[in-house]
Parts: C-alpha cells; structure tokens; sequence
C-alpha cells in the first residue's frame, strides 16, 4: 500500500500543477477578456457621437431677417433644428412625401401671392399627411378647422370635406395668409397667427406691449412653431449637412392624374372606382376629400375627380423626378 502511494505522488503532483496551470492561465484569459470588454465598452462611449448642431447668426423667412443674437431665439431655434436632425425616421419622411406634394403646393401659393417659404408651415401643420386629423379636429395638409374651412369657402359635410382636396385647402389657406398679412404687414406675424389665431395674437401684442410675435409670451406649442419652419426650412435647403442622404428611388414620387368632371350623382363609387380601373382604397387616395360611399350631385352642380393611369401606379425608379436636387446626394 505504501509502494502504491508512492507511485501516485508524482502523478497526484502533475495533476495538482496541471490544474493550478490551467486556473492561473483561465483568469489570464479572463482577466484578457474583461480588459477587451472594458476597451469596447470606451469605444462605444465614443463611437456613436451626437454633436449638436451649429446655430447661424440668422436665418431668413420669406425675405425677412432673423438675428439669432438674443439668447432666448437662438435656444429656440438650436432646440428645433437639433429635434429635426436626430429625429431621423420624421424627417426624412418628410423629404420624401415633399417631393411629391411641394410640386403641388408651390405654384399655387406663387399664384396666390403667398411667400414660397409658407410650404414648410404646411409641412409643420400636417407632416405632409394627406389624411392627417388633430385631436381638435383640424384636418387636412393645412389642418384648417370647420369654421374657418367654411368662412374661406370649402365645403364640408357627410360625403365630402375639402380640407382634404391639397388644391381647394391650399387656396383656402392662402386666403388666410392674405387676411392676415393685411392686419400684422409682416409674414412672421401671419405664420404665428396660423397656428394661435388672429385674436389671440393681436390682444397679446396689444397686452404685452411688443410689436412682433417672436417678444410675445405664449404657449409652448405657438411659441416654437415660426421656429419650427425656420429650422425644417434651413435643413431641407442642404439635407446633407445633416446627415441625411437619399437616393432618387428614395423619393416619393408624383404620380400623374387626369381629371375627371362628375355631373350626376355617384351612388356606389367602389363601383365607379372599378369602372376606371381603381379599387375604393386608391380612388380614396387620390381623392381623400370624398368621405363617403356615395357623391351626391344637386342643381346642376359638378365635381371634378382624379384618376391616375394604371401604369403609374407601379414603382419604377427611372420615372421618379427629383424636384429638388439637393434632396438627394452630397454635393
């Protein structure tokens, strides 16, 4: 027993050191791999940076200049241009739909004598959702509410709503513009007004004793809106300042429509939609102001519908038309 013992001591002893060996060089490793994870760990704080964006001295609206010189506009601003830039999935939805609908929206508001820069508050209002509805009920590109809606002309009951018809709406809004331009004799005043009302921001000038929008006290909501604009307006005019970069397929196309004049009352229009071609969903699309199964037509009166080509309907990048080339690429 005792020759036995002493046969497996040296055996006992390589083990024991085999063991030990592969302890010491276990906790190297992990020691090794701790110090890896850590270093990953650094570059990680480092890798994903977030810069916040520069602030200019001014910035312009509608041919008026901005002074971004006092603290209060120049945070106001910083914190609209920086919520643009980092809310990455908005904005560049935004540049999307834009291709498709400022096409539309320009000219009419250069027919109308609007400032062109008045298409980035329509893009503010609605986030160029054709459908879009506000908790208070505004509704459309232009988020015109009922009564104001009907004072400008639109009609709105069971079966149609033209806040939801781009050109009737922007019309609309356009003669809002106007009215207001001739109380405040200045576009910044007439932005503001749009989101507050006119009431509002003539008693608060007259009660605060200032003579423009940007001094007065508001509400949150009313206070960051000329801002808004003034920053979607300065990042779509070089998106890839800010780091965004599409390609033209990225873009929403225009699909071109032909017009159709309805005198006679449309009892079923998933009927009429089949009969030109369409399902009730893409006649819907194309004509969100019909919010009905039915068109009802009195007195002579006619509408009139759009209808796009079948072929239009399908995705082909060679089609798209880039309206504006700086939405696409780095220059």
């Amino acid at each position: 027993m005792k020759k036995i013992n002493n046969y497996l001591l040296p055996v006992f002893g390589a083990g024991f050191l085999l063991m030990l060996g592969l302890f010491l060089l276990s906790n190297k490793e992990a020691a090794t791999m701790e110090n890896k994870i850590n270093t990953l760990e650094q570059k990680l704080y480092t890798l994903a940076q977030t810069c916040s964006v520069p602030v200019p001295e001014k910035v312009e609206f509608c041919g008026e200049k901005i002074a971004l010189d006092r603290f209060d506009l120049r945070e106001r601003f910083d914190r609209e241009i920086n919520t643009f830039t980092y809310l990455h999935s908005t904005t560049l939805l935004y540049l999307k739909r834009a291709n498709r609908f400022f096409p539309i929206i320009e000219p009419l508001l250069k027919e109308n004598g609007i400032p062109d820069d008045f298409k980035y508050l329509c893009l503010i209002e609605s986030n160029l959702d054709i459908r879009a509805l506000s908790p208070a009920s505004a509704a459309g590109l232009w988020q015109l509410m009922e009564s104001t809606a009907k004072d400008y002309g639109l009609v709105i009951n069971s079966e149609v709503d033209e806040r939801y018809h781009i050109e009737k709406a922007t019309v609309a809004a356009c003669n809002y513009f106007k009215d207001a331009y001739a109380k405040y004799g200045n576009w910044m005043d007439v932005a503001v007004s749009y989101n507050a009302g006119m009431n509002k921001i003539s008693s608060s000038l007259s009660t605060q004793q200032v003579n423009s929008a940007l001094d007065l006290l508001l509400v949150s909501e009313s206070s960051r809106y000329l801002f808004r604009i003034l920053a979607i307006k300065r990042l779509f005019e070089n998106p890839h300042l800010y780091g965004f970069v599409l390609k033209k397929e990225d873009l929403y196309p225009q699909i071109p429509v032909q017009k159709i004049t309805v005198s006679q009352t449309i009892d079923n229009l998933a009927a009429f939609a089949q009969d030109h071609g369409l399902n009730y969903m893409l006649l819907k699309e194309f004509n969100p102001w019909l919010r009905d199964n039915k068109l009802t037509l009195k007195d002579g009166k006619t509408c009139e519908i759009v209808i796009p080509e079948k072929k239009d309907l399908y995705f082909n990048k060679n089609t798209i038309k880039v309206y504006n080339e700086k939405w696409v690429g780095a220059e």
